[in-house]
This record gives C-alpha cells, sequence and structure tokens, in this order.
C-alpha cells in the first residue's frame, strides 16, 4: 500500500486513472477492506460497475473509455 498515493487521493489530487490504480493495488492486496469504510465502499462501486474484478483486475470498461 502506498501511503503517498492514499494522501493524493484523500486530497483530491489523483486523476481517474490513478484512482483506479490506487484502488486496484488496495483490492489486490487486501488492505482496502481494512481501511476506513469510504474505501471498501468505493472498491465495491468500482467491481459492481464493472471498472475492477472482485481480485482488482483492470475490466474492458476501463479500456473501451480511455481510462487506461
Amino acid at each position: 500500500m502506498n501511503i503517498d498515493d492514499i494522501i493524493k487521493y484523500e486530497a483530491g489530487e489523483l486523476n481517474d486513472e490513478q484512482t483506479l490504480c490506487l484502488f486496484s493495488n488496495l483490492i489486490r492486496s487486501g488492505a482496502v477492506w481494512s481501511l476506513q469504510g469510504h474505501y471498501g465502499r468505493t472498491a465495491r462501486g468500482l467491481i459492481d460497475d464493472g471498472w475492477l474484478d472482485n481480485y482488482g483486475m483492470f475490466q474492458d470498461k476501463c479500456y473501451d473509455n480511455g481510462i487506461l
């Protein structure tokens, strides 16, 4: 887990790609489920909306929408 990226996320300094990468890493490491509730809810939203899978892997929607 990269604390600097979390600080930048909370300060609103990450773009869409950086935010997806952050949550991908947090999901893959399992850390997202140990952080405050916002992170888990946001991760669940990204999964449910088809941006990431349950393992934190990027889905076609990321590429189809030009995010990655």
